[in-house]
């Protein structure tokens, strides 16, 4: 394998990233990414290993919230800001510092795909600090209703896609029509894998899941090649719901695009579907069972007959 510097890495990563981002967005996984390298640039990326991922979880964890900020610190290195740090008694939140950590690791896994890491070191590498989840919204079966009757030509087929999968907007809004995949007598699946126009948020995230049999005469309808949505970003995911909600005067706090996931999780739930079986579908990373057993251990996972089952019983309200 090609021993190629940290530092270079990031540059394609960035390059490519900037194409692909908007700007607030970008500059996220900019100062996260060049937070890594001003620190651990010049090693070559395959001698990057776990005691440099707690070396760097311990640094972050000891920046202000103002040093990323201030223009003076601009062009500073890691330690030289955890230096400046130290001069006041706030630190970064541990949901800054989760986000900087998974930006990071997003890089590395971009590593992985492009052939430059057997492995990404750092996924063993457990965060600690405990992070409150958003409040994310789950809609009710009334609210789906307003969102679907508007008939928004653009939004719909993948809020439809969503709603019936428990996708994330990015894992929808990127599929390839090769990721349509046949499984004989349990019918067509959604392959969702790291392609050509997007990666995954973790490695969970890349499953098999049933296509719905309402989605069969959506998917007709979308482009018989390449990417099923080609002017979909998850930026204008973002936007186009934003304007669908005013549409139809849903205004509820945190009724965001992700909550159509919270809705497949929920219709699962009331359908006595075991949370670990749930957790395999979406894509979630520590699906856990009744005894406490991690499953990405310790089973092979559920089988198609069973995704198929469940994804079946989930019915769109009228």
């Amino acid at each position: 394998m090609e021993r190629v510097p940290s530092s270079q890495l990031a540059r394609a990563y960035l390059e490519k990233r900037s194409r692909e981002l908007r700007h607030g967005g970008f500059k996220s996984v900019r100062y996260s990414v060049e937070l890594f390298v001003s620190k651990y640039g010049e090693q070559e990326v395959t001698e990057l290993t776990r005691a440099e991922g707690r070396q760097f979880l311990e640094l972050v964890a000891q920046l202000s919230p103002t040093v990323g900020r201030s223009s003076t610190a601009r062009g500073l290195s890691l330690e030289q800001l955890v230096q400046r740090s130290s001069y006041g008694p706030t630190r970064i939140t541990a949901r800054t510092q989760r986000r900087i950590w998974a930006q990071v690791n997003h890089w590395l896994d971009w590593c992985v795909y492009e052939g430059h890491l057997d492995q990404n070191p750092f996924r063993s590498v457990h965060f600690d600090p405990k992070v409150r989840a958003n409040p994310y919204a789950v809609p009710t079966d009334a609210e789906v209703v307003q969102l679907l009757g508007a008939e928004e030509p653009v939004l719909r087929p993948l809020l439809l896609i969503c709603l019936l999968s428990g996708m994330r907007a990015g894992e929808a809004a990127g599929l390839l029509r090769q990721d349509l995949v046949s499984k004989g007598q349990h019918g067509l699946f959604f392959h969702i894998r790291p392609n050509t126009v997007r990666l995954l948020k973790t490695e969970a995230a890349e499953r098999l899941v049933p296509v719905h049999p309402q989605l069969v005469p959506v998917l007709a309808g979308l482009p018989s090649r390449g990417q099923l949505f080609p002017d979909l970003t998850v930026n204008c995911v973002t936007k186009r719901f934003t304007e669908l909600r005013r549409q139809v005067q849903l205004e509820r706090p945190g009724l965001v695009f992700h909550s159509t996931r919270k809705w497949f999780v929920t219709q699962c739930e009331r359908a006595g579907v075991p949370e670990h079986w749930t957790a395999s579908l979406v894509g979630h990373q520590s699906a856990r069972s009744e005894n406490g057993l991690t499953y990405g251990i310790y089973s092979a996972g559920i089988s198609d007959q069973q995704k198929r089952s469940i994804v079946d019983q989930i019915t769109l309200p009228t």
